[in-house]
């Protein structure tokens, strides 16, 4: 039977099946969602699903409070922290969570990834951030709910369209984007600026970070008022 939601169904499906696709989480790990603003809806990867049985009907849709609107499996476990990110970052249309190696790696460090070159800061114009390590008390209230408070409260001076990715001390990354589609987008360039850094620090451990002057003409040229890569 047809549904009003089929089209989010299939863009969340569509985003989701990238997590195995470009290598970002194995077994049942990672979640994606696609945010339908007009309608205040986002469909998100049930829990527990392997993704060689996953379809776009298995998706399932809630409201911007959490609660089910359509769907008859359980969502992912992960939907409260989605939920208060949609209400917090108004523009974003998808959210992704991964365990991806390199960037699970730094956010188990509970340390930022540095800004040490240019393809970072072809992405964004700082460290990608890394939130404070959650308090005993915040796991007792709501663990989902207190993730998207942890990263809302990393956000409060920063832009999210700006940084469109952070690292859960402790956790792992979430990246988020304008559609599903680019999130996950964000969240493959996270795990590579990760490897990235890993590797220019075992290198060098006393490198340096990329100067801002370059830092600011990379990523200017790309998100600036004046951009003039691509097409």
């Amino acid at each position: 039977m047809k549904s009003t939601y089929d089209a989010l169904k299939e863009q969340a499906f569509q985003a989701n099946m990238e997590i195995p696709r470009r290598g970002l989480a194995i077994y049942t790990f990672g979640n994606v969602s696609a945010f339908d603003a007009e309608r205040a809806v986002f469909a998100i990867k049930p829990s527990g699903v392997a993704y060689e049985t996953l379809t776009a009907a298995d998706m399932v849709v809630l409201d911007i409070d959490g609660n089910i609107v359509e769907g008859h499996l359980r969502p992912s476990s992960d939907t409260k922290t989605h939920a208060a990110l949609y209400r917090a970052f108004p523009g974003i249309g998808g959210i992704v969570h991964t365990h991806s190696t390199y960037a699970s790696a730094w956010a188990q460090a509970g340390m930022p990834i540095p800004i040490y070159g240019t393809t970072h800061a072809d992405h964004l114009a700082e460290d990608v951030p890394c939130t404070a390590l959650m308090t005993a008390d915040a796991v007792e209230r709501d663990y989902e709910a207190e993730t998207g408070t942890q990263i809302i409260d990393c956000f409060r001076t920063r832009d999210p369209l700006q940084t469109p990715m952070v690292l859960v001390a402790g956790h792992g990354p979430f990246a988020w984007g304008k559609t599903a589609e680019k999130a996950v987008y964000h969240a493959v360039v996270l795990e590579e600026l990760a490897k990235i850094a890993s590797i220019t620090r075992t290198l060098n451990p006393g490198a340096s970070r990329l100067p801002e002057h370059l830092v600011r003409k990379h990523f200017e040229r790309k998100h600036g008022k004046s951009a003039y890569y691509g097409q």
